[in-house]
This record gives C-alpha cells, structure tokens and sequence, in this order.
C-alpha cells in the first residue's frame, strides 16, 4: 500500500445520509425566490480521514523524463515535486508558459487576458516565502467570471466589459493563497453559455488537437481553459459547470475535469448563471492534479451558503493515489461501476472506446461493472422541458437590462428571453421534478451501484451531484474521446479512486496534441546546465486578446440557445 492510506477505511459516500442531502436541496430549489438563507445541514457519520495536517506526501511523486526534458509538460504534482526539490523555480515554469503563450495563444485564442508581469512578480515573491504545499508556484488560467480584483471580469459579455471587481472569488484567493499563480483569464461562452465566442458570435477558442479547424467544438463554456491547459500554456485551469461546461471541454481535449457536489466549492465572487446548479471546478492534466486542485478550492465559506453544513473536506489527493497489492493496481474500495442502457450501443468509434474502457476498468481488482437500470420516468424527468427549469435563474437578476436593452445579452439573448416568459406554474412543477429526480437517482439507481457512467452531464447538474470526465482514447482523426462518472453526494473521493486506478493502467491522460504551425519555442528543460536563447515571442506586461480571428465562423442566437448550457 502506498503512505498515509488511513483514507481507506471508507470512502465518504458511505457516510452521508442521503435523505438529509434531499431535504437540503428541496430548500435550495425553494430558495432560489429568497436568496441567502440557512440551509440544513447534511448528516454525516465521522470521515475516517480528512486532510492530512502538513504536507501530505501523496501529493508528489517521480517526474517523467518527457516532462523534464520540457517543463510545460509537468502535471502539477510532478512539478509540485521538483519545485519542492528546489530543482525547479516557479520563475521558470512561468516563462515557459508565457513562451507558448506567446508563440501560440493567437492560433488557440484560450486567453482574454495574460498577465505575465504579474505571474512572474508572484513567482519571484514565492522564491523568498514559506513552502505552501503541492500549488506552491503552479502557474493556473482562470475562467473570466471568476471575481479578480486585479484584472477585469468580463464573463466575455457586453454587460461586464468594463467590470473590474473589488475582491477575487473566494475560489481564486484560496487557490493564490495555496500558492497558485494566475497567469490570465481565459476566454468562455458569452455570459457562461455555450462556447467560446465573442459576444456577438464569432468563434475565438479552437480545440488544442484540432487548432486549424474551428468546427472542432473545444467544448461547453469553459473551453478557453480548457484549451489553455491542452495546449500547455498553464498547469491546470477552473471553469464553471451548469450544464456541462467542466466535463464537456475536459472530454473534448484529453483532460481530467472534476464537477463537484453542489456546496463543496464557494459560488461567491463568480457571475452567476443558475443559483441552484453553477458549480466551480477543476480542469486538470489527470486525477491526482484534479484532487490537488479541488482540495485548495473545497471548503466551508460564509458568503455562501451552500457551503455550510456538509461533511469536512476529505483526503482527496490520497484518494487520487494509485493503490498496487502486488505488482497490479487495484481499486482503493470495492466499487460497482453502473453501465447504463445502450452506454456501448451502436458501432461508432466512441462506443468502441466505451467497451475497451469497460474492459480495462473490468481487469482492476476492486471494481466490478454492473449493468443498471434507469429509475421510473426517467426520461420524462430529464427531459429539455424540465432541465428548462433552469432559465429563469438567469433572467431574474438581469430583467432590468433585458427591458432596457436586448443587445446587451449579444448571441446569447434567446436564453434570457425564455427565461423571463417561463411561467410560474411551470417553474414550481420544475423544481418539484428536480427533488423527486434526486430521490430516484439515490434510492433506485444507487442501490444497484457506486458509481455511474453517463453519455451526459444531464441530469446530474441539475440535481447537484458529483461528476468527473476522463479521456479514454481518441477517434480515426485524432479527436479525443472521453466519458463522464456521477456519484453520489460529496462521493468526489470515490470518482477519483475510480479515475486514478484506471490512469495508473492506460495513457490516454499523459497524449498531448501537437504544436500549431509557426515558430516553436525552445523547450525549458529542468537541467540548469542547458542555457537556451531568450524566445521573442513571450508574452509580457498585461495582453489582451488579439481579435477574433477571420474565418473561424459565427454561431447565431437560434444555435446558442440549442447548445447553452
């Protein structure tokens, strides 16, 4: 067993009480009219083991020589090793990055806003300052509507152009105060709804594997960090999830993206889209990145009170830790997949990779694959009528701009608008749907099973439970191809395991894609002994997005509203 494996005694699904969780969401969906009100607590027996105090040495390990040869290449815990070595500056993983931003972020259009004076001002202040554990000067791309009180904030709308906070998201001052370094903002869908365009439709954001064909969809609205993090121009990246924002850009460009329970992480300081089901995350390299990452971003905040009330945080990066008896790897906890209908059906390539996927995880010891079935009405109950529910949570707080101007939503309008003309009636019928939904999945679809395995991020979004997306091969062109775990609540631990387990026997995570066409920077290697030549296009002081470029395609409003999130 590998160290500080007290995390094994039991995952923290079976310490929840699931009936608790549904009442506290059926106040949630109550209070969307109220605003901040207390919410129950979730009742919970004693997690086995949370965070470890100090530095939990399941969060560094051996480098692969590829990444020392080319330290864009490091996942943050194989940087987080070096850096802890002394082997390797933050300094200099910075400039590595602001190399590939600059000599590539033009083609990728991930970023908004780079602001490379500052990360490197931040890297050279960490070299003087206490270790602060596995972020400890790990360059990160934050979506833009992400509160930062030093840049704008614009959620890439008309609205927010000219909005530059007074404070950072709870999420970003917890990350930089683990020792993370914001390289820039990056570009989203209009307002958090589809991808990344301008606000008026043009496309910006490519996929990191497909940069010279903009039909690739990089994914829902996070894709600027997505391909920001693809492209190794930062170390990992967060997004934001309503509707698969996290887990649909991590499918669509090889990462490992991590939605967590409803609650887990802090909404205040993010431009809202739905009050019951935005939820902050992680857009990582692999598993045990995405633990480190959601572990600093976790946590109780009174300024939001979602937060409140749940179970302590658990040792996530040990859960993200491949477990070997022998020489084989095997599951942390005995753990039932749930194969739902029709997840291999068809002759596609992506069923292809669907069924090897079930193979491989079928061989670990510890996890069985189980066929489930789907709880009555199910797809009445996930129906576009009911996940519809959703929009008048964006048009509430914004019903004074909709009346005075439409032009201020841009592509992105139509939302809003059936937002403000679904009828009462309808979304009270909506909510109740949403609990009675939950009470299914947990008491029917969750006795057959730990874990599930989704084609869509529906309808767990909508009802606030866990979903991790992972790569799991990729189609004749080159395109990745992944798949999405849900579990149940605050069960983030358990997906990991799930997730790390199935890593630590495939490759899939560590493929990255190729470089556009142009002048390449010289790769940083850790050697000291290697000098190379400064590289003249390296992003420097404070750089704005360059314009949309031409012939990338628009989306119009019609399409916005079919694929919004």
């Amino acid at each position: 067993m590998n160290p500080v494996d007290s995390v094994d005694s039991q995952p923290t699904d079976r310490t929840i009480d699931r009936r608790s969780f549904v009442n506290r969401f059926a106040v949630l969906a109550a209070a969307t009219s109220l605003g901040a009100v207390a919410l129950p607590a979730v009742a919970h027996a004693a997690p086995p083991a949370v965070v470890p105090a100090g530095i939990n040495p399941n969060a560094y390990g051996d480098v692969r020589p590829e990444a020392l040869a080319d330290i864009t290449e490091l996942t943050i815990a194989e940087a987080a090793s070096l850096i802890r070595q002394g082997r390797l500056s933050a300094e200099l993983l910075v400039e590595a990055y602001l190399d590939r931003i600059g000599a590539f972020d033009a083609d990728y259009q991930a970023f908004n806003l780079v602001a490379a004076d500052d990360a490197l001002a931040s890297a050279r202040a960490l070299a003087g300052a206490a270790y602060k554990g596995p972020l400890h000067g790990i360059p990160l791309a934050i979506k833009d509507n992400y509160y930062t009180r030093a840049y704008p904030t614009t959620a890439n709308s008309y609205i927010f152009k000219d909005f530059t906070p007074p404070f950072d998201a709870t999420a970003v001052s917890k990350l930089t105060g683990a020792g993370g370094i914001v390289l820039g903002k990056t570009q989203m869908g209009p307002l958090a709804t589809t991808r990344a365009t301008t606000p008026d439709g043009r496309i910006t954001t490519v996929n990191a594997w497909t940069p010279a064909d903009p039909r690739t969809n990089p994914g829902g609205s996070s894709s600027g960090s997505a391909t920001a993090v693809a492209g190794r121009m930062a170390t990992s990246s967060v997004g934001t999830q309503t509707g698969g924002s996290i887990t649909a850009p991590s499918n669509a460009q090889n990462l490992t993206g991590l939605k967590p329970t409803m609650g887990r992480v802090s909404l205040y300081g993010i431009i809202p889209l739905s009050y019951t089901r935005d939820h902050p995350g992680p857009l990582a390299r692999d598993a045990k990145d995405a633990a480190i990452m959601l572990g600093a971003m976790a946590g109780e905040d009174p300024n939001d009170p979602r937060t409140l009330g749940l179970p302590p945080v658990p040792d996530l990066i040990t859960a993200a830790t491949p477990v070997k008896r022998g020489n084989k790897v095997a599951m942390r906890w005995g753990t039932r997949v749930g194969v739902i209908p029709d997840f291999t059906a068809g002759s596609s390539e992506t069923a292809a990779a669907r069924k090897a996927f079930l193979d491989k995880l079928a061989g670990i010891e510890g996890i069985q694959v189980v066929d489930v079935r789907l709880p009555e009405d199910w797809d009445t109950l996930t129906s576009t009528a009911f996940n519809n529910v959703r929009l008048p949570e964006r048009s509430e707080p914004f019903l004074p701009i909709l009346r005075k101007d439409l032009r201020s939503f841009g592509v992105s309008v139509t939302g809003w608008l059936q937002g403000s003309m679904l009828g009462a009636t309808e979304y009270v019928l909506g909510q109740r749907a949403k609990v009675l939904l939950l009470e299914r999945v947990l008491d029917d679809l969750f006795e057959q099973c730990d874990v599930v395995l989704q084609t869509s991020p529906n309808p767990f979004d909508a009802i606030g439970l866990p979903e991790l997306a992972l790569p799991i091969g990729f189609d004749s062109a080159g395109v990745p191809v992944g798949t999405i775990l849900g579990g149940q609540p605050f069960a983030e631990d358990r997906l990991l395991a799930v997730a790390a387990a199935y890593q630590a026997v495939t490759d899939w995570h560590l493929r990255r894609p190729a470089n556009p066409a142009g002048e390449v920077p010289e790769p940083i290697s850790v050697d000291p002994s290697k000098s190379r030549k400064p590289f003249a296009k390296s992003a420097r002081g404070r750089v704005s997005a360059a314009p949309a470029p031409q012939g990338r395609g628009r989306l119009e409003a019609h399409e916005v509203a079919e694929l919004s999130q």
